[in-house]
C-alpha cells in the first residue's frame, strides 16, 4: 500500500489489489467445486457425503475465518500509521489465536460430530462418508487456520500478488490429490468421498508450507521478522482481534447460514426444483466472488487510509468500490440474462430442470445487485472497524425481516419456491441500505 492523490491512482491500486483477490477467492472456491464434483463422479452416496459435510463444515468456517481475517484491517490501520514494529507483534498474536481457535474447533468437531449427524435422516453409508470426510478435512484445520492469518497478513501490506500465487499453485495440487485419492492410483487405494477429505487437508497444509516459504523469502515480509524474536501469548491482543472478529464471523455466519437454510426449506419440492435451485445457486456463489473480493480490497484500502488519517482519500476509495461493484453486477445481470440457457445447460440437459434453472437465475439478477452494494459497504466499514452494525444487520435482515416472509411468500402466495428466492432480495436488500445509511453517517463525522 501506497499514499495516492488522484482518482486515477486509486483505481490503478484498487484494481491492483483487486484483481489478485478475485483469482485467490475463485481458486478457493474451486476447491470446495473439485471435491463435490469429484466425488459425484465416484458415485451418488458419496456426492451426498461430501455435500452433507460441505454444508455442515461452511457455516462453521465461515464464522472462524471472520475472527481471523480481523488481522487484516488491524494490520492496513498500522501500516497507515507507519507503526512497523506493531504489525510484526500483531501477527504473531494472531498465529497463537488462530492455533487455539483451531485446536478449539478440532476438540468441540470431534466430540459432537457424530451426535450433529445423527439429526439427520441419512442413510448408513452417506452418513459414513459424511463423517470421515469431515474427520479427515479436520487434520486440516490448523493449517487452514494459520495460512488464512498469514494470507490476510500478506493481503494487508497489499501485496495481494503473493496471495494469488500461493492459492494458484495449491489449486493443481488439490485436484491431483483429489483424483489419486478419491479414484485410487497405483498402491493409493479408492477412498471416494473421504479421499476428498483427505485431499483438501493435504492442500491446506501444502498451502501454509508455501506461505511460510514466501514469509521467510520475500524481502518485503521478511523484515517483519514473523517468525522471529517470539513474545508470550498477549489477552490485549487478543480481546483487540476478538472484539473486530467475532462480529465480523457472526455477521458472516448469518449471511451463510440463510443459504443453507433456504435450501433445506426447498427440499419440500420435487427432485427437479431442488437441483434447478442448487444449479443456479452454485453459478450465483461463483459470481458473488466479485463484490466479496472488492470488499476485501476495500478494507485494506480504507483502514490503510484511516489509519493514516487521510479520511477523504479513505471515502473516495469507499465510493469508487461501491460503483465499480455495482457497474459490474450490472454486467454480470446482463451475462445471466442473455446467457440463460447456456448456463443452465452445464448442470443439467433435463428441460425441466434448465426450465426451473433458467428462472431462479432470473432471481439471481436482482439478489447479485443487492449483494454488489452490501458487500463492498461491508468491506469499508470493516476498514474502519466498524463491525458491530454489520452483525446486528445481518441477523435482523436475513434471520427477522429475509427468512420470514420468504416463508410466507412461499406457502401463503402462488410463488411457491421462488417466494424463498425472494427472501435472499429482501434480506440482501435491505441490508444493503442500512448499511448504505450506516456508512454515510460514520464518514460524515469529523473523524470520517
Amino acid at each position: 500500500m501506497y499514499p495516492t492523490q488522484t482518482n486515477k491512482e486509486k483505481i490503478k491500486l484498487l484494481f491492483h489489489l483487486l484483481l489478485p483477490i478475485l483469482i485467490t477467492q475463485v481458486g478457493m472456491y474451486a476447491m470446495n467445486f473439485f471435491d463435490t464434483v469429484m466425488a459425484g463422479q465416484f458415485g451418488a452416496q458419496d456426492l451426498a457425503g461430501v455435500a452433507v459435510g460441505s454444508n455442515l463444515w461452511m457455516p462453521v468456517f465461515t464464522f472462524f475465518n471472520g475472527v481471523i481475517i480481523a488481522i487484516s484491517p488491524i494490520v492496513s490501520q498500522l501500516k497507515g500509521k507507519g507503526e512497523e514494529a506493531g504489525i510484526s507483534s500483531s501477527i504473531k498474536q494472531g498465529l497463537y489465536l488462530s492455533l487455539i481457535l483451531a485446536l478449539l474447533l478440532s476438540l468441540i468437531g470431534y466430540s459432537v460430530l457424530e451426535t450433529v449427524l445423527g439429526w439427520f435422516s441419512l442413510e448408513a453409508e452417506v452418513r459414513h462418508i459424511a463423517y470421515y470426510y469431515l474427520i479427515a478435512l479436520g487434520t486440516g484445520i490448523i493449517p487452514l487456520f494459520l495460512f488464512n492469518l498469514l494470507r490476510s497478513f500478506i493481503d494487508a501490506l497489499g501485496k495481494t500478488r503473493i496471495s494469488m500465487m500461493i492459492i494458484l499453485m495449491t489449486v493443481p495440487l488439490n485436484f491431483l490429490f483429489n483424483y489419486l485419492l478419491i479414484f485410487g492410483k497405483g498402491p493409493i487405494p479408492a477412498l471416494g468421498g473421504i479421499g476428498a477429505g483427505i485431499a483438501t487437508s493435504l492442500t491446506y497444509w501444502t498451502a501454509l508450507f508455501i506461505a511460510f516459504i514466501c514469509i521467510q523469502t520475500i524481502s518485503s515480509l521478511q523484515s517483519y521478522r514473523v517468525f522471529r524474536d517470539w513474545h508470550r501469548p498477549s489477552l490485549p491482543h487478543f480481546k483487540e482481534q476478538l472484539q473486530i472478529g467475532v462480529p465480523i464471523g457472526l455477521a458472516i455466519f448469518f449471511e451463510t447460514s440463510i443459504f443453507a437454510a433456504v435450501t433445506l426449506f426447498m427440499t419440500v419440492y420435487n427432485t427437479t426444483i431442488i437441483a434447478a435451485h442448487q444449479a443456479a445457486m452454485n453459478f450465483a456463489s461463483l459470481l458473488y466472488m466479485i463484490p466479496l473480493s472488492i470488499s476485501f480490497a476495500l478494507t485494506i484500502a480504507v483502514a490503510y487510509e484511516a489509519g493514516a488519517g487521510r479520511h477523504k482519500e479513505a471515502r473516495t476509495y469507499s465510493w469508487i468500490g461501491i460503483t465499480g461493484a455495482i457497474l459490474l453486477s450490472v454486467f454480470a445481470g446482463l451475462i445471466l440474462y442473455v446467457l440463460d440457457d447456456q448456463i443452465a445447460a452445464l448442470y443439467s440437459n433435463d428441460d425441466k430442470v434448465m426450465e426451473w434453472t433458467k428462472n431462479f437465475l432470473f432471481l439471481a439478477i436482482f439478489y447479485q445487485l443487492s449483494d454488489a452494494i452490501g458487500a463492498p459497504i461491508q468491506g469499508v466499514l470493516r476498514g474502519y472497524k466498524d463491525v458491530n452494525i454489520t452483525l446486528v444487520m445481518a441477523f435482523v435482515s436475513f434471520w427477522i425481516i429475509g427468512l420470514p416472509s420468504g416463508y410466507l411468500l412461499a406457502n401463503y402466495t402462488t410463488l411457491g419456491p421462488y417466494g424463498y428466492w425472494m427472501s435472499l432480495i429482501i434480506g440482501l436488500t435491505v441490508g444493503a441500505i442500512v448499511l448504505l445509511l450506516r456508512m454515510i453517517r460514520l464518514q460524515s463525522k469529523t473523524n470520517y
